[in-house]
């Protein structure tokens, strides 16, 4: 294969590749920018998980731009308890009270996605995408609530991620998933470090 063939079969995955980096690197420093690229990533990953029959994928990047839209709203206008009127979004620990419901939204929205990819598409791998793609679900919820946590589900994520998409044969993309594992074990501690800071100031 020559450097322009593979150019030319894999642009999209590079294109999608730089935006993605750009991403996680706002999102460890916790800059409400990430939102702004993440609207404009999905757009791209649609026409890509498309073409390379990863359905449910293509479905939630419909979902991650709407959720991007979410996202930049509650971390500009939102507030949480005891948040003065004046700062950022602060970031907190997912409450345990939520842990229940999130976990049932998670079982209930990988099996509606599961059954969706069975019936209804040719996917070769709907438990390993529906499973993504549901986990995705709750992440993206408890970062546009800027939990803590929210980087141990993007781990999980982004493992399972890295492995599925080098087998799909979108060896970018499977790249930035594994540099997203040691990021989002980094940005873990970083907003742990943040949260004590803006508690210690308090």
């Amino acid at each position: 294969m020559t450097l322009e063939t593979f150019l030319s079969a894999h642009w999209l995955d590079m294109l999608s590749t730089v935006l993605g980096i750009i991403y996680i690197v706002l999102e460890y420093r916790a800059h409400i920018a990430l939102w702004l690229v993440g609207i404009e990533m999905p757009a791209i990953d649609i026409w890509l998980f498309w073409s390379v029959g990863l359905y449910a994928d293509f479905g939630m990047a419909i979902y991650y731009t709407l959720a991007a839209i979410y996202g930049y709203a509650v971390w500009r206008f939102g507030h949480k308890y005891n948040q003065k009127a004046d700062e950022e979004l602060p970031v907190t620990h997912f409450k345990h009270r939520l842990i229940m419901p999130a976990l049932l939204i998670f079982i209930i929205a990988w099996a509606t996605i599961y059954l969706i990819l069975v019936r209804f598409t040719n996917s070769d791998v709907p438990i390993t995408d529906s499973f993504i793609n549901a986990l995705s679900f709750i992440g993206l919820w408890a970062l546009a609530r800027k939990y803590l946590e929210q980087w141990l589900i993007w781990i999980i994520v982004d493992v399972v991620s890295a492995v599925l998409y080098a087998y799909k044969g979108i060896p970018f993309k499977a790249g930035l998933y594994a540099l997203y594992v040691i990021i989002a074990v980094l940005g873990y501690y970083k907003w742990k470090g943040m949260m004590r800071n803006e508690l210690s100031i308090d």
